[in-house]
């Protein structure tokens, strides 16, 4: 019994060194899929409410720029001209977008990529109503149910976002980048952007507004994940202590952001110059949100761990918001307000009241004549409301 006892607790006692050799070993490895703190998340969120505020502000601030610079006869943004870096109100809203990307910038770090994008939806919303305020463009009663429509949407993707990944040190990140799905994908997009940039956006880009977009928007979702990376640095660096700004990669992250941010400058210019703001915002936001979930999808497998209702209303939430956008767009100058909608929930036919009209009887051929008498009711007499 007593060496039985003893060859027990040698049993146990070696499972209890493995286990805690296993346990050392997991804490030096950098993990990829620790769980979003609820607090993170939620500031995230928030954050990414709050960019949107001052991203659909800046559009407003800009076109409004643009507009007084083509009043004034200056070669316009559309044509190759710059005159606009001499208007205090474009940048009063370079400021206003810079806030919100920051604030955006921000909320990356701490809440998926394929939740903080989505959001830019309400940026939709308050360009819609700023534009309709500040702009003269019309927003009839289609182009307030597709805010509504957006604002359910959003709230549909929050509630269903993927809340279990995320990466934790900056190497595994570095790691990740040279995955060959992800570096297709960024081959994908430099090299249908230098071709759009160079043969098409000469040729079509003053007539068809998706060719700038899609050059800010395929430029952009690099632009995020490359957000995405120097936010785990800059949260790496604070949490740890260590300065990971001592390495290169970094750097190397912010040169990439700002050079990538000033090609969506200059296209997003030229979009807004020649377009209307109603148009050139639904679809920037359609076409950056679906390449940014694509690239996010790719490099960081969102996706991978969620349940499938999670991803299904994902998707449904991201279709609500799109369908939304295109209300907003396609539908923004007909003239429809709530008495229209009013006005078809009335009967076609309305039954004559009694002694409201009068109503002219024939004569029966013995000498009477025409007569009119008040209708009293009767069934079979109708007239058009």
């Amino acid at each position: 019994m007593n060496s039985e006892a003893s060859s027990l607790q040698q049993q146990t006692g070696s499972g209890s060194s493995s286990m805690a050799s296993d346990t050392n070993l997991n804490s030096a490895t950098p993990t990829v899929a620790a769980p979003y703190y609820n607090t993170d998340f939620y500031i995230g969120v928030g954050l990414a409410i709050f960019s949107c505020f001052f991203i659909g502000s800046s559009f407003i601030i800009k076109k409004k720029a643009l507009l007084r610079l083509s009043r004034h006869g200056e070669v316009r943004a559309a044509a190759g001209g710059f005159g606009y870096l001499r208007e205090w109100i474009w940048w009063a809203g370079l400021l206003t977008m810079g806030l919100g990307e920051a604030a955006n910038f921000a909320a990356y770090a701490f809440a998926p990529a394929s939740l903080v994008t989505p959001l830019g939806a309400l940026s939709v919303i308050i360009s819609a109503v700023m534009a309709s305020r500040f702009l003269n463009e019309k927003l009839n009663l289609l182009g307030k149910l597709g805010c509504f429509l957006c604002i359910l949407g959003s709230t549909i993707i929050v509630i269903h976002s993927p809340k279990e990944k995320e990466i934790e040190d900056l190497q595994v990140l570095f790691n990740m980048l040279q995955d060959p799905v992800f570096i297709l994908y960024v081959i994908c997009i430099f090299g249908s952007s230098a071709f759009v940039a160079c043969f098409v956006a000469p040729r079509h880009g003053h007539a068809n507004v998706v060719v700038y977009i899609f050059l800010c928007s395929g430029i952009g979702s690099l632009t995020v994940m490359s957000c995405k990376a120097l936010g785990l640095a800059i949260r790496q660096t604070l949490a740890n202590g260590g300065n990971v700004f001592l390495t290169w990669m970094p750097w190397f992250l912010i040169v990439i952001t700002v050079t990538f941010i000033a090609i969506q400058m200059n296209y997003l210019n030229k979009a807004l110059d020649i377009f209307n703001t109603s148009i050139v915002t639904p679809v920037y936001y359609v076409m950056f949100t679906t390449l940014v979930i694509t690239a996010s999808a790719i490099l960081f497998k969102e996706f991978t761990d969620m349940r499938f209702d999670d991803i299904l209303g994902d998707i449904c939430g991201f279709l609500i918001v799109i369908t939304a956008v295109f209300m907003l767009n396609a539908f923004k100058d007909l003239d429809i307000s709530l008495n229209d909608v009013r006005g078809l929930m009335r009967p076609k036919m309305q039954r004559v009241s009694q002694f409201d009209e009068e109503v002219l009887v024939a004569g029966n051929g013995h000498g009477d004549k025409d007569q009119r008498r008040f209708s009293y009711g009767s069934s079979d007499i109708f007239r058009k409301a």
